[in-house]
């Protein structure tokens, strides 16, 4: 892929810097210390030394926690997803050490460009600046990258970024952690069966990670009702079919959130994100058959037919 022209670079950089503000790293009480054993999970609170004794302690396994920039209903902030994640990876990796990358929201929000605040890269952009970071984070050794996704819009895009990691060597394997499955055993009741996005469950996920921010007060000060103008059958995608169905960017009725249905979907995320970082780190196949896969796709007359 073509590099990031240097003016490209340092936009993007700049406006991930503007992200790491303390009120972000409050949510996780996790200092860095010289002692290998309450090495922060923060990657960017690591000092060089530090950050060499934590590739080690997490067994060359790092977490990167990707949202997005948009509008959350009326209630909630534009950065409802990367709170979200942030909280749910840090959380994680103090369960299973993992180093965590920096504040990340370079992802697919084209569906919300009508809304104010919403950041929409384009599609080169997101994909270039994707595997720059990625290859950046091989290169201080992390063999093993988990990017796990809080943003809806981003199921698509993430699985097809880890099948283009298989177009060029790399000495790295992406392994990819989609929206969690929270209907579990003892989740208590939704009150709504609208839910999709700014409803009554990410509005409960934003009090747990960011409290402070979540306006429930302002939740009917816009509809969040499905529009239905589309009708068309189930096999067809189009584009537009969001905008069509809620174009205030808005699912669902976050009126209905709760701290405890929070504090449920917000462990069992955790939780879940934490056994996966366990079952990275005890995986011994995926980086021997991809580097297997690239030597016989760089010779494919060569391989056993």
């Amino acid at each position: 892929m073509h590099r990031l022209t240097r003016p490209l670079a340092r936009l993007c950089l700049a406006a991930a810097a503007t992200l790491m503000i303390p009120a972000l790293q409050a949510q996780t009480p996790v200092t860095a210390s010289a002692n290998s054993s309450s090495l922060s999970v923060h990657w960017e609170e690591l000092t060089g030394p530090d950050f060499v004794q934590a590739i080690k302690k997490a067994q060359n396994t790092c977490v990167l926690p990707i949202g997005i920039m948009e509008k959350h209903g009326p209630q909630l902030p534009i950065g409802t997803d990367l709170f979200d994640v942030r909280y749910v990876a840090l959380h994680a990796a103090q369960k299973e050490y993992a180093v965590v990358f920096p504040p990340y929201y370079f992802g697919q929000i084209f569906e919300a460009r009508h809304q104010p605040g919403t950041l929409a890269y384009s599609a080169h952009i997101q994909m270039e600046l994707l595997q720059a970071t990625v290859d950046e984070m091989g290169r201080n050794g992390c063999r093993k990258i988990i990017i796990v996704n809080g943003h809806g819009g981003n199921e698509s895009f993430l699985p097809y970024f880890a099948q283009t990691q298989l177009a060029q060597r790399h000495n790295f394997a992406v392994y990819i952690f989609g929206l969690p499955d929270l209907n579990q055993p003892g989740r208590p009741p939704l009150h709504t069966t609208l839910h999709m996005h700014a409803g009554e469950d990410e509005s409960s996920h934003l009090m747990i990670a960011r409290p402070d921010l979540a306006h429930i007060d302002r939740s009917h000060q816009q509809s969040g009702a499905d529009q239905h103008r589309l009708h068309l059958p189930k096999s067809l995608y189009t584009g537009i079919w969001w905008y069509a169905r809620f174009p205030n960017h808005y699912a669902g009725d976050g009126s209905y959130a709760n701290r405890k249905l929070g504090e449920f979907d917000m462990n069992t995320w955790i939780n879940q994100v934490a056994e996966a970082i366990k079952a990275v780190k005890a995986d011994q196949e995926t980086l021997k058959l991809q580097n297997e896969f690239y030597d016989q796709a760089e010779h494919p007359l060569d391989t056993p037919q």
